[in-house]
């Protein structure tokens, strides 16, 4: 087993169903309500509009809408070609808050902008709106594992590769221009490839001997930290075009995973097998420092780039189930924030710095999820005909 990395991905799209086969809502979690969530009430002036707005704050852990409880707020969405206007009132006597038009890319664009400017209003934690968000992710709906791009919701998924082979963590440059990602095409080895999501071009990008994978942009997207080298494989960094890549570990360990601090200064990144850790280190190089999570199995990091204290990661509980966590670094200790009834792995923040997507999966399916780490609370977002899995978020 050469990676951690790559074990992880088989066993995930091993037990994937092909096309066909529908998704079970494998990744609902409903959490009791408590007093950190604000009541409201959400109305518009079509169907459409009226179901997205309410699959949009579904997902969002701030809020409730199950109408249990008096709203706080009511949000009411006006939608005329690719504008929406959103009016929160306040209270039983409807007290204005703030009116707002924004203009979209489409209808449903349109809709999600209002509903970020609705959150950013009314959340009271100057949490930002991650509704806008757009996800690069794998899917088997051809039966082989290709590269996708959509919406935070999968409204508008288009297939971007068709490369007929093994394909691994899709990663959006900062602009959201490129996609980088791994892919056993033409060789049969893994490379890793810039993917144009406009046109669908792909160039290489990193084909050095033995393993190329793992690869992300840094926050300025002018430098890129990858897996390379003979097998197991070392950490290096490379400029945007793949260029002058120099290498920043050497150990005989397997690694994976690398992700760059929002401030590009550090590197966090998995390595040992099979019981990986995380571990931080400079981006300029030297001796990397281990964070003792409290867990014998910790991989698959994300930098939170909200509160730069926080990082997300899968870690395996009892019984050997994996489960999402969040690991505070000034202590290093992780908090198991997930209660998923099956595996939960390879999450990435959402741009609030609060909520995740996520991949669940048990031995008959796969799915992506929106995970609150506050409360607990995850909505499945994968349509039933779309197995889908590793899910890199850009958000304009």
């Amino acid at each position: 087993m050469q990676n951690l990395s790559r074990f992880l991905l088989l066993a995930v799209l091993v037990l994937a169903p092909a096309f066909g086969q529908g998704v079970r809502k494998i990744g609902d979690v409903t959490v009791t309500v408590d007093n950190q969530t604000i009541p409201i009430r959400v109305t518009a002036n079509t169907p459409e509009l009226q179901k997205l707005a309410e699959l949009a704050f579904s997902a969002h852990g701030r809020y409730d809408i199950r109408g249990n409880r008096k709203p706080a707020y009511e949000f009411k969405f006006t939608g005329g070609g690719n504008q929406v206007r959103v009016d929160i009132t306040r209270g039983s006597a409807a007290a204005v808050v703030a009116s707002e038009t924004v203009a979209g890319s489409s209808p449903r664009h349109a809709l999600f902008k209002a509903a970020d400017a609705a959150v950013g209003k009314t959340s009271g934690l100057d949490l930002r709106g991650f509704f806008t968000g757009r996800i690069a992710f794998l899917s088997q709906r051809t039966g082989k594992s290709e590269v996708y791009s959509s919406d935070l919701f999968l409204g508008d998924a288009k297939q971007l590769t068709r490369d007929g082979a093994l394909a691994m963590w899709p990663r959006w440059s900062p602009d959201g221009s490129r996609i980088i990602y791994t892919s056993f095409f033409k060789t049969g080895a893994p490379d890793i490839y810039l993917l144009d999501p406009q046109t669908t071009r792909k160039d290489i990008f990193a084909n050095y001997k033995g393993t190329n994978m793992g690869a992300r942009f840094s926050p300025s997207g002018q430098q890129v930290v990858m897996i390379a080298g003979e097998t197991p494989g070392e950490i290096y960094i490379a400029n945007a075009q793949g260029k002058n890549a120099v290498r920043k570990t050497r150990s005989d360990v397997s690694k994976s995973s690398p992700c760059w601090s929002p401030d590009s200064s550090q590197i966090v990144f998995a390595m040992g097998e099979p019981s990986p850790q995380l571990y931080v280190m400079s981006a300029a190089g030297g001796a990397p420092r281990r964070l003792t999570t409290g867990y014998a199995f910790s991989a698959e990091p994300d930098w939170n780039r909200v509160d730069r204290n926080k990082l997300v990661c899968t870690v395996r509980v009892g019984g050997g189930k994996f489960q999402i966590a969040v690991v505070e670094l000034s202590t290093g200790k992780a908090e198991v924030v997930s209660k998923a009834a099956y595996d939960a792995m390879e999450p990435s923040w959402l741009a609030d710095g609060r909520h995740v997507i996520y991949t669940v999966r048990d031995r008959r399916t796969s799915a992506l999820a929106i995970l609150d780490t506050v409360t607990g609370s995850s909505l499945q977002i994968t349509p039933n005909d779309l197995a889908a899995l590793q899910a890199g978020v850009w958000t304009p």
